[in-house]
């Protein structure tokens, strides 16, 4: 039997938000609350060395965004938490939903000035399919913004989902005096700085005290809005929160650590632990004694000096232990490892072992792909992890005849971790890449120099979607793959792929050739 108190203190899950809401400093402050990030000097923010903790590549310090998911774990209070710190830029979305397949529930970052914005909405769709629990961090009350409740109403209306303020603001921008934690019923009183956490003041609304601390006025309008809020908004229920239905919802300015440490507690109270995973055979539960994980990201030169390969892996049940045999289902093979680590983004350490919930790299030299599934001998598939039909096309050539091996060898490891898709073209044996976003290329051009010393320039195509076909009638799949011989290519895996170049084709295609499937993700 797993030990259920080590699973229980578990708790994973990922920051979103749209680029700008401030979810890096959000992170950073989190870390802080963990012990992980001395607060002297760490925190103080000269613009020159400012870089997140969780933002380690080099592109990602230069242009100060998130790229690719990092991971981070922490203990704090008895609870053991890891978090993973996604991309908010739309050319990485797809980094992100496999991120939320892997993950217990979600903080929701919302710039309090912008409201909620689109890349916001597109991944709130993805954790109301997966009833993933949702809480809110809006953001930025230290800046002029909207109206606290007409926020909350964008909220219920963006994100389609019930909202219940746990916290409350007083005032915003420069008059911002702090904010009422309803959840503990306690006062925070806000002054700027970014080294000190602020006092906490436990105060009875009704009495006097509350004019004493930030004068009659104030008081006088928190007690109207908290009035409102009790009226409008229903008691806050942990179950209609973890069903996914209620998203709580805390206000503060991560940047100067306000309002963060009050979310924190919470989140650790009412966060559920690790819960159970639907693999294609049956649901596995996480106190269940034997292994099982899968892996849902993989990352090529964490440590530049050596070009490794590392495996994110999501343990779904029992107990992980270093150097014991475990199944790799999709090459049947038994495979041992003999250092497992863990991370805090780019620092790891080599454990020995891991329970459930727990996210943990292994050494890939190549063997893993991201979906794929170690148990202890039992055949198990866990899926939903997808890869989406690319939307812009480049040919990659080789700018430097001398450096084809290492180019080759670049373009091999960035298209194992998924962050864009190879194909050969049949017809001219070219190799075209395809890619979600234009941020993709850039990343992906100065990966490869800087990573691998490969130089390759981009030339122009113009496709308009890839897709992959199958069919029941070989009759057919040949007859069209004649017709249509230079729109043919491969992916890695030897899969048909039909490269689209106008939306009329396609539906032509489709109208002509009835027997054949045509699907828009490569898995199917």
């Amino acid at each position: 039997m797993a030990d259920n108190t080590e699973i229980l203190r578990r708790r994973t899950f990922a920051i979103i938000a749209h680029p700008d809401a401030g979810k890096t400093s959000l992170t950073e402050k989190l870390l802080l609350f963990g012990g992980q990030i001395q607060v002297a000097g760490a925190v103080k923010s000269n613009k020159i060395k400012k870089t997140a903790t969780s933002d380690w590549m080099e592109i990602e310090k230069q242009r100060g965004i998130s790229v690719t998911t990092s991971v981070m774990e922490f203990d704090y209070r008895d609870y053991k938490i890891n978090i993973l710190d996604t991309p908010g830029h739309q050319d990485f979305a797809e980094d992100t939903y496999r991120t939320l397949t892997a993950v217990d529930s979600v903080i929701i970052v919302v710039d309090g000035a912008k409201g909620v914005e689109t890349q916001t909405r597109k991944l709130m769709e993805v954790c109301r399919m997966r009833k993933t629990p949702v809480i809110i961090f809006v953001n930025k009350m230290d800046r002029e913004g909207k109206d606290p409740f007409d926020l909350l109403d964008e909220l219920e209306e963006e994100l389609m989902i019930q909202v219940r303020p746990l916290s409350w603001p007083i005032e915003q921008g420069p008059r911002f005096k702090g904010v009422y934690n309803i959840y503990e019923q306690k006062l925070d009183l806000y002054q700027p700085s970014k080294q000190m956490v602020t006092e906490k003041v436990a105060v009875d609304i009704h009495t006097e005290e509350l004019d004493k601390q930030i004068g009659k006025t104030l008081a006088d309008k928190l007690r109207g809005d908290l009035e409102l809020i009790e009226g409008v908004y229903p008691e806050f229920d942990v179950e209609s929160y973890l069903a996914g239905d209620c998203a709580p919802v805390f206000f503060g300015s991560a940047l100067n650590n306000f309002g963060v440490q009050e979310l924190l507690n919470c989140f650790v109270e009412i966060a559920p632990s690790p819960r159970p995973v639907q693999a294609e055979e049956r649901e596995v539960k996480p106190e269940e004694p034997k292994f099982t994980g899968f892996i849902f990201k993989i990352t090529a030169n964490i440590d530049p000096n050596h070009r490794s390969c590392v495996a994110f892996c999501k343990i779904c049940s029992g107990k992980f232990v270093r150097n014991a045999p475990y199944q790799h289902v999709r090459h049947g093979k038994t495979m041992r490892f003999s250092s497992p680590t863990q991370f805090m983004a780019q620092r790891k350490t080599t454990i020995d072992e891991a329970y459930a919930g727990d996210i943990i790299g292994l050494p890939d030299n190549g063997t893993f792909k991201i979906g794929d599934t170690l148990t202890e001998g039992e055949m198990l598939h866990f899926r939903g992890l997808p890869s989406f039909s690319p939307e812009m096309f480049k040919y990659i050539e080789n700018a430097d005849p001398m450096k084809q091996k290492q180019l080759a060898k670049g373009i091999d490891q960035l298209m194992d971790e998924g962050v864009a898709q190879l194909f050969v073209n049949q017809f001219n044996g070219r190799k075209i890449i395809g890619t979600v976003g234009q941020l993709q290329f850039e990343v992906i051009q100065y990966r490869l120099l800087n990573e691998y010393n490969a130089s390759c320039r981009w030339e122009p195509v113009s496709l308009y979607k890839a897709c992959w076909v199958e069919s029941d009638d070989p009759a057919e799949l040949e007859a069209f793959k004649k017709r249509k011989y230079q729109y043919m290519a491969k992916d890695r895996e030897g899969r048909d792929v039909f490269l689209a170049d106008s939306g009329y084709v396609l539906q032509m295609a489709q109208m002509d050739f009835k027997h054949i499937k045509f699907h828009f993700t490569s898995e199917f």
